[in-house]
């Protein structure tokens, strides 16, 4: 069975601040989309959160980029915005930043990462989601879980993946992309993914079959609007088993809090705290930044879960180290290496500080 998985998400109002998500917005969304359901546009759907956005997942025969998928994910956004502003939630539709509707949802502030595949036999996904943080924050948990054997041994001793697996990077300040071959160009291709402000991971295929292994949204909101609006918060989703890292090896780079850019006011350098769900809410300096992740099982497109999978002692000591990271971050305050460096400031008010001082600058 051919089948896509969409998932879509969007800061449509925080509760309270920017550290959640209101009940009545995700049932809202639910609302939203059980009458494609229904009436057979979507097969199934998940309506989640990580922090204050809202995630769509929804499982479809209608192909990528398709526009009814997407509008179906912008009305619903408008929907829960409407909702959200109803209750004065913060920030309500920041992340909408188009006044309607054009054909596709790419380009209009949410965040989108589809794949289409032949669903197999036993067909296993992982949807991670992140919130207080951009695009390039998974640059390193993708190069670890398909190009680094100290990580995933399926790499060394598994058949089906002892030929590497492909990796489409994209340059999202100049709209160009480039696919690497791993492990033969891995050492070029850290060039680009160790600089996650400027490039991002956008999809991952599997190297003798060409199969879609992982995409991620890439879209960056501050390059859309000319303006800081707030963070990226991306999403991901990896396909598990067989061919595919195992589960436990799609999970394993989580156990390093790895220093993302986002945090306060999407001006920080902070640790990528692994989470269930439920303590998704960043609240200490609106962070530090989180990300949950789902599991599922498909049947005939059907979603059979989700599994919480970061809902899991094996992660406390992650957790930890995320917290004492968070320390030591912190007490450098507006100094780097914990706020962004100015070229990372550029849609904040450093614009204008440069403005106004620039005759007060002299050679010496």
């Amino acid at each position: 069975m051919r089948v896509t998985l969409s998932v879509i998400k969007a800061d449509v109002g925080g509760y309270v601040g920017h550290s959640s998500s209101h009940p009545e917005v995700l049932s809202k969304a639910e609302e939203c989309l059980k009458p494609s359901r229904d009436n057979g546009l979507l097969i199934d759907f998940c309506v989640t959160r990580c922090g204050d956005d809202l995630e769509l997942i929804m499982t479809h025969q209608q192909g990528e980029d398709d526009e009814r998928i997407h509008k179906l994910a912008w009305d619903t956004f408008v929907e829960c915005t409407a909702v959200a502003k109803r209750l004065k939630l913060h920030g309500a539709g920041q992340d909408l930043l188009a006044d309607a509707f054009s054909g596709t949802i790419k380009g209009m502030g949410p965040g989108v990462a589809e794949m289409q595949f032949e669903e197999r036999e036993a067909e296993t996904i992982i949807v991670l989601m992140a919130d207080k943080t951009s695009s390039g924050a998974w640059n390193l948990p993708l190069y670890k879980m398909f190009a680094d054997p100290f990580n995933t041994i399926g790499l060394v001793i598994a058949p089906n993946m002892h030929s590497g697996f492909s990796f489409e990077v994209h340059d999202v300040k100049e709209h160009k992309k480039i696919v690497f071959s791993a492990p033969e160009e891995i050492y070029d291709m850290l060039i680009f993914l160790g600089s996650p402000s400027r490039y991002a991971a956008k999809a991952v295929h599997h190297r003798e079959t060409n199969e879609i292994a992982a995409v991620s949204s890439t879209q960056r909101l501050s390059l859309i609007a000319g303006r800081y609006v707030g963070k990226d918060d991306p999403v991901c989703v990896v396909r598990s088993q067989g061919q595919f890292p195992a589960v436990g090896e799609i999970l394993e780079p989580f156990t390093m809090p790895q220093l993302v850019e986002g945090w306060m006011r999407g001006s920080h350098h902070g640790p990528l705290m692994p989470v269930a769900t439920h303590q998704s809410n960043p609240s200490r300096f609106d962070g530090p930044p989180r990300v949950t992740c789902l599991g599922f099982q498909l049947n005939e497109g059907k979603l059979v879960g989700p599994r919480d999978m970061f809902d899991d002692p094996a992660f406390d000591e992650a957790r930890r180290m995320a917290g004492e990271v968070a320390d030591y971050m912190r007490r450098h305050g507006p100094f780097e290496p914990h706020r962004l460096p100015l070229e990372g400031m550029e849609y904040t008010t450093m614009p204008g500080v440069m403005k106004r001082l620039e005759g007060r600058f002299i050679d010496f």
